[in-house]
C-alpha cells in the first residue's frame, strides 16, 4: 500500500489502522444546522464519558475508528484530538453534510465547486481552524430524493475525491439509491472504489448488494448488533461466497453521546463486533484469513488516500 491514513493526530501508515471500525460516532448533535451556533455541551465531560468506550475495544485489538458526526451534526475535531492521544486508537473524522435539517443555508446557494473547494480544505488543510484533517468524505442521501442540493453534494463530493483521493461514505440505505450515486459520480470522474454504500444491510433486495460490489463500490453492513447479529451473518456469508469479500466492511452505527442528554444519554458501547460477532464468525466457519481480510485489510484499503 502507497497511500496514507489521515487520523486527527496526523497521518499514519495503512497497516496501522486496523482492525478498524469504520462507521461509528462519538459526539452527535440534533439541532437543526440554522442553531449549531447556539449548542452548549461540556467537552470535558464528553472525553470523560466516552474515553472509557474506546480504550475497551483498544485492549481488545482495534487499532482505528472512522467517526462519522459531519459538521453540524457535533464533528467536534478537539474532543476527537483528545480521545485518540488518550485513548491510542486512530480516529478518524470527516468532510461533508448529512440530511436536512443539519445542511447549513450557504450550501443551498453555493455552487457545486464552491462545496468541493472547502471540502478540499478540510482534507489538505485543516477543520475549524486547527491542523486537524478529515480523512474522508461523509455525505447522506433520502432515499429516491437525488435532485437540487443531494445531487450537489454528491457532485461536490465526487469532485473533492478525484482532487484529495479520499474515499465518499455515503448514507444512503437503500440499494436503488447507490446506483444512483455511483452513477453519478462515473459522470463526474471517480472511481468506483472511492464509494462506500453505508447502511447497505438496510437494503432487503440482495441484488443490489451484488449489484454495487459488481460496480466496484465497497459494501458496508454497519448496523451489527445482537438483535441483528443473524442477518449480518447471513449478509457477511452471502458476499463471501459471491467472491466480493474484498470489498466488504463492517461496523456497529454505536456510540452517540447525545448533546443536550444527561451525560449524552443512553451510550452504545463499540466491543459487541469484536467480543461477540468475531466468534460467531468463527463458528459458523469463517476463518482467521478471511476476517483479518475484512476487519484490517478492507479498513485499511478503503479509507487509504493515495
Amino acid at each position: 500500500m502507497h497511500g496514507r491514513i489521515r487520523s486527527v493526530l496526523g497521518d499514519i501508515s495503512p497497516k496501522e489502522f486496523g482492525p478498524a471500525l469504520v462507521h461509528e460516532h462519538i459526539l452527535v448533535s440534533h439541532a437543526p444546522a440554522h442553531d449549531s451556533e447556539n449548542i452548549k455541551y461540556d467537552r470535558d465531560e464528553v472525553f470523560e464519558v466516552m474515553l472509557p468506550f474506546l480504550i475497551e475495544i483498544r485492549r481488545l485489538g482495534v487499532k482505528g475508528l472512522a467517526e462519522c458526526s459531519t459538521a453540524y451534526m457535533g464533528r467536534d475535531v478537539i474532543v476527537l484530538r483528545r480521545l485518540s492521544e488518550a485513548s491510542g486508537i486512530h480516529i478518524l473524522t470527516n468532510t461533508g453534510f448529512f440530511l436536512e435539517p443539519y445542511i447549513p443555508k450557504h450550501v443551498f446557494r453555493n455552487s457545486i465547486d464552491e462545496i468541493a473547494e472547502k471540502w478540499i480544505y478540510e482534507i489538505e488543510k485543516g477543520i475549524d481552524g486547527t491542523e486537524v484533517r478529515a480523512g474522508f468524505i461523509k455525505i447522506a442521501l433520502e432515499p429516491g430524493r437525488i435532485e437540487g442540493v443531494y445531487e450537489k453534494i454528491i457532485r461536490a463530493a465526487a469532485r473533492c475525491s478525484i482532487s484529495t483521493g479520499a474515499v465518499i461514505a455515503c448514507h444512503m440505505e437503500s440499494g436503488k439509491a447507490a446506483m444512483l450515486v455511483s452513477d453519478i459520480i462515473k459522470e463526474e470522474g471517480a472511481e468506483s472504489n472511492r464509494l462506500i454504500f453505508v447502511h447497505a444491510d438496510s437494503e432487503e433486495n440482495l441484488d443490489y448488494h451484488l449489484e454495487a460490489v459488481k460496480r466496484g463500490l465497497w459494501i458496508e453492513y454497519d448496523r451489527i448488533s445482537q438483535q441483528t447479529s443473524e442477518r449480518s451473518l447471513r449478509l457477511v456469508r452471502f458476499i463471501s461466497e459471491k467472491g466480493f469479500e474484498d470489498q466488504l466492511l463492517l461496523s456497529q452505527d454505536s456510540g452517540w453521546y447525545s448533546i443536550g442528554q444527561p451525560r449524552g444519554g443512553n451510550i452504545r458501547g463499540y466491543s459487541y463486533l469484536v467480543k461477540n460477532f468475531i466468534p460467531l464468525m468463527k463458528k459458523q466457519g469463517f476463518n482467521n484469513d478471511l476476517i483479518d481480510k475484512i476487519m484490517v485489510d478492507n479498513p485499511c484499503r478503503a479509507f487509504q488516500i493515495e
